[in-house]
């Protein structure tokens, strides 16, 4: 349903920057397009490392003054804060059924999709060589994990299925998660999505506490070994501080999105796929490249006749006129070289034949193909997981996914015979590292 307009600022053009590969200043231009700002408050550091070392000191007590402090939420203990099987189990059988529906088909896609990421690259091996020498992997998932979960200006149901499925498929012993609760307002698709995904124990916490929590234990929180989901500007600080103490899945930025298009896509769908990322914040970047110059132009009349209608406009607006662009490039593949600079989140291979392009693509968080995979689809339901690399550090990062759950220790063992093959190298190697108690740690099982 279209939300009414009642403001001529809204229905003014849409000022998004236009780019031409074809500029002698593109280059520079792009570069200043894809500098993520940096102007957030620099007390943030600072006042989250007062809270991560003051629960690390005061535990429960810590905990319970900062939910009183910032989620308005007065509890007598945090064990009061912690729910129990039966309310995660209420929340979901109270859901209007095309809810529930909808949470268990996307579970069971999600499930699916990662079970065969766990046959694919959640196996050991073993082999022996030539000497009887075993010699191996062995994948063990981790014993307990954390996950936190939005809860203040938005509540997403999503990044529960999102961080908890992969976490159950790989064998994970407790899941633990964590939501914020401002005033004591209860989401109940999280809490539904939380049943349905497997979530061991759940507590309403949220902010650098909750984090800080997690990481170093508390009488009521166990501590676990690994953190993840997303976060504000203090749950982020917070990840930070802890990696070392917990492992993390990563720290995002604002999300993203860049579609390679053709022309060949109605531009109403690209101009609303763009902004389906730019409703998340005004830093969100939506980026659209198109050898097609009457393409950009349409999309661009998309987009003003579409943004009046969307409830999110003013965010959408500021997003895509500080951040975004409509880039005119040579020809596609030129386009795909861009998008492998870029690096983003997601990438829409928007064209009659992305099985063309897909190939020349290296460097993406998750990549939709055809016009008609709009990245809304795997946010929610098609099965790959959702949280994704940003700021072009899918140059070296990969989704979440069941191995993050996961981790691997080698296996060594050295039969008689091979110990006089092996022994005699690191005898040599060890020497000349001038480390004497590793040379004869070999050397005394050398037979004579």
């Amino acid at each position: 349903m279209n939300a009414p307009v009642n403001d001529l600022a809204a229905l003014a053009p849409l000022e998004i920057r236009r780019l031409s590969t074809a500029d002698a200043g593109f280059d520079a231009a792009l570069d200043h397009l894809l500098r993520v700002p940096t102007d957030s408050d620099p007390g943030i550091a600072e006042r989250t490392a007062a809270i991560v070392n003051d629960v690390r000191q005061r535990g429960d007590a810590a905990v319970l003054d900062y939910t009183r402090r910032f989620d308005r939420l007065d509890a007598p203990s945090v064990a009061a804060l912690e729910l129990g099987q039966a309310d995660l189990k209420a929340a979901f059988e109270d859901l209007p059924a095309a809810q529930r529906q909808a949470l268990e088909d996307a579970t069971r896609r999600v499930r699916a999709y990662h079970e065969r990421q766990l046959q694919a690259c959640g196996q050991g091996f073993q082999y022996r060589d030539e000497d009887g020498t075993l010699l191996g992997q062995k994948v063990t998932p981790l014993d307990r994990v954390g996950v936190y979960v939005p809860g203040g200006k938005a509540a997403y149901p999503s990044s529960v299925l999102m961080n908890v499925v992969p976490a159950h498929v790989a064998g994970c012993g407790e899941i633990i998660m964590v939501v914020p609760t401002p005033g004591g307002e209860r989401n109940p698709l999280v809490l539904a999505a939380a049943y349905i995904a497997g979530v061991s124990r759940a507590f309403t916490l949220g902010g650098a506490q909750a984090v800080a929590a997690l990481a170093y234990g508390t009488a009521t929180v166990p501590r676990v070994d690994k953190i993840t989901g997303p976060g504000n500007a203090y749950v982020a600080e917070a990840k930070r501080l802890v990696f070392g103490q917990v492992g993390i899945d990563m720290i995002a930025g604002p999300s993203e999105i860049l579609v390679l298009a053709d022309g060949s896509t109605p531009p109403d769908w690209v101009a609303m796929d763009l902004f389906s990322q730019a409703e998340h914040d005004e830093l969100a970047q939506s980026i659209l490249l198109s050898p097609d110059a009457a393409y950009l132009d349409a999309v661009q009349a998309a987009m003003d006749r579409l943004l009046p209608t969307l409830p999110r406009r003013d965010i959408i607006r500021a997003s895509l006129q500080g951040r975004g662009a409509l880039i005119y490039t040579r020809d596609m593949a030129e386009a795909c070289a861009i998008s492998n600079r870029v690096a983003p989140e997601h990438l829409e291979v928007s064209s009659s034949e992305p099985e063309r392009w897909e190939p020349l693509l290296r460097h993406a968080g998750a990549i939709f193909l055809g016009q008609y995979t709009s990245e809304s689809l795997g946010d929610y339901c098609a099965g790959p997981n959702h949280v994704l690399p940003t700021s072009g550090t899918a140059r070296f990062s990969s989704p979440l996914g069941v191995y993050d759950f996961q981790k691997r220790s080698s296996l060594i063992g050295v039969s008689a015979a091979g110990a006089q093959v092996l022994g005699r190298i690191a005898v040599t190697l060890a020497e000349g590292e001038g480390l004497q108690a590793h040379a004869q740690a070999a050397a005394l099982r050398l037979q004579p």
